[in-house]
């Protein structure tokens, strides 16, 4: 097949590509500079000139909870624009198969966990990072309209955990948790320092999963696209708490010192975990463990650390 994959360079997109079959597919995933997303019409022509068989969209803005509340009009309206935009050329374009990459952030605050693929749009939203999620809802629920209206057209969503891995951003003004946490502990190794502080009090428990796992799940879900569900999840179906991260983190790096919680930041929700039973029905689970992934990620962070000090001397 010919396949389109939106956000090519960003994390999830890099990990897409990493774990392509050599020759078994075409792979076209243009950068932003050659396909603005955001651009309606020069989408609409892309995709129409392109004629892809099957668009992967893995392309977004996104960040942790320091970043989605500093700039929420950019999360809402960037991700909603590129969201519809290419759901709208690929129906237009006749694309008969896409796979749209949808974040756990779409689940209410308040939804019992495990979080079921039904939950979505049953409750208020985890206000921190409300207009990512909105987006994200948004362009889930119209790939789901576009399969109702036109049986030749399937648009299919997958949910995926909160993820990390190689290519993940270390910048604490935008990552993540678990980035956040590598650059954190890296530097009180690296600087002697004897603590290291944790927003909140650490109780919140996140689903992780490597982001190589689910390059290696979406293309599960390329080879067998018919059986997939409309909307399913991808976890790793087991949870921890803040607190545990910073531990492993630590053990991995072999840093020993003590953390200390500011109880006046801002956690998000007290548990994010998914259901992974439709996954299970489909068949796939990651396979690397958490240690495993962080030592990977540690690795894949000092030699950018490297890079960027070589760079700038």
């Amino acid at each position: 097949m010919k396949i389109l994959l939106t956000g090519g360079n960003g994390m999830v997109g890099r990990n897409i590509r990493d774990r392509a079959e050599q020759g078994r597919h075409e792979l076209v995933a243009p950068p932003s500079r050659e396909l603005d997303l955001t651009d309606a019409a020069a989408t609409e022509s892309y995709v129409a000139q392109l004629k892809p068989d099957m668009i992967i969209h893995a392309a977004g803005r996104v960040g942790g909870i320091q970043a989605n509340m500093a700039h929420p009009v950019e999360f809402l309206v960037e991700n909603l624009d590129m969201g519809r935009n290419i759901v709208i050329a690929a129906r237009k374009a006749g694309v008969p198969q896409l796979i749209n990459i949808g974040s756990s952030c779409m689940y209410p605050r308040a939804a019992p966990n495990p979080l079921e693929e039904s939950a979505v749009l049953t409750g208020e939203l985890e206000p921190t990072n409300e207009g990512y999620a909105l987006a994200k809802v948004m362009t889930a629920r119209l790939c789901d309209y576009v399969s109702r209206s036109d049986p030749h057209l399937s648009y299919k969503t997958l949910i995926p955990c909160n993820l990390f891995g190689l290519h993940d951003k270390f910048d604490p003004a935008v990552s993540h948790l678990l980035p956040a946490i590598i650059r954190k502990v890296d530097e009180a190794k690296r600087t002697g320092a004897g603590t290291v502080e944790i927003w909140g009090s650490g109780e919140a428990r996140r689903e992780f999963m490597f982001a190589s796992d689910l390059a290696d799940g979406i293309w599960t879900a390329v080879e067998r696209f018919d059986e997939l569900p409309a909307t399913m999840n991808m976890g790793v179906g087991t949870d921890h708490s803040i607190n545990d991260y910073y531990a492993a983190v630590a053990r991995v790096i072999g840093w020993q010192g003590s953390f200390t919680h500011d109880l006046s930041k801002p956690v998000g929700m007290k548990q994010k975990l998914v259901s992974v039973a439709l996954q299970q029905q489909f068949g796939w689970m990651p396979a690397t463990p958490l240690d495993e992934a962080i030592a990977e990620t540690y690795a894949h962070y000092r030699t950018l650390e490297e890079a960027s000090k070589e760079t700038s001397k």
